[in-house]
């Protein structure tokens, strides 16, 4: 048990909304700057490699390049994703730590429900994002204070009501979204002025990268999750990463 846990726990309100309130005009740079200094050590960002991700990655390497940037490889990624670990490091001349799920816990999924199961239910599509990604997310959490996250508001119907700093009861720490209050434009923009590396899945159609299994492209006028899990209602396209453990 970490010895900051017990202090933690009357985090959850207080602190919260007067950091929400802080950074009420404050730029994005900002918002990741006061983290990056004050929890330097005990702050991770977790990537997923989107257009978003790789935005804040060129944020952070600018302000402090030795902070901890990690991603999760579930095993059923697109090669283009993998790629573009290899330029981010490249370009940025950093080192993105890469997170696995753990090897027994997806052969016995896979033997019990088979290697595509996703598509048969709800409950095993879940099962496998749980076992793909949350679990390895956990590990990479650990020891940490505060994870920064690259969602938007505009992205789901499921992040209307999220706040740029959050309390994570899940995972016990504070969670921040510096990019909560950005257009696609407005990230796009930045992205080609800054000449940051993307992946090329963006460029036909497809707006919201995951695994290969689970993504498609997306028609003009679909909402920019339409490809993730597109056999599912939008209130369920979230893999449990980010839903609002206080609700659950």
């Amino acid at each position: 048990m970490h010895a900051h846990t017990h202090s933690y726990k009357n985090m959850e309100k207080k602190p919260i909304d007067a950091l929400n309130e802080r950074f009420i005009n404050s730029t994005t740079h900002e918002v990741l700057e006061y983290f990056l200094k004050n929890y330097k050590n005990r702050i991770g960002f977790a990537s997923s490699m989107g257009a978003e991700d790789q935005l804040i990655t060129e944020m952070i390497v600018r302000i402090d390049p030795s902070t901890r940037i990690f991603t999760l490889d579930t095993g059923r990624l697109f090669p283009e994703t993998y790629d573009l670990i290899e330029r981010t490091n490249a370009r940025y001349k950093i080192n993105i730590e890469v997170y696995f799920p753990d090897r027994e816990q997806v052969e016995k999924m896979i033997a019990e429900k088979g290697i595509n199961l996703f598509y048969e239910s709800i409950e095993n599509r879940r099962l496998c994002c749980h076992i793909r990604k949350i679990v390895p997310l956990k590990r990479a959490l650990q020891g940490l204070d505060v994870w920064i996250s690259g969602l938007r508001r505009s992205q789901s119907i499921t992040r209307q009501e999220m706040k740029i700093v959050e309390w994570d009861e899940g995972n016990q720490l504070i969670k921040i979204n510096p990019l909560l209050n950005w257009s696609e434009e407005e990230v796009w923009t930045y992205v080609k002025q800054n000449n940051i590396p993307y992946n090329p899945l963006h460029d036909q159609g497809f707006a919201s990268i995951g695994c290969q299994p689970c993504t498609r492209a997306i028609q003009p006028g679909e909402d920019v999750r339409a490809g993730r899990w597109w056999w599912e209602k939008p209130e369920n396209k979230e893999c449990g990463l980010h839903l609002n453990n206080n609700v659950h």
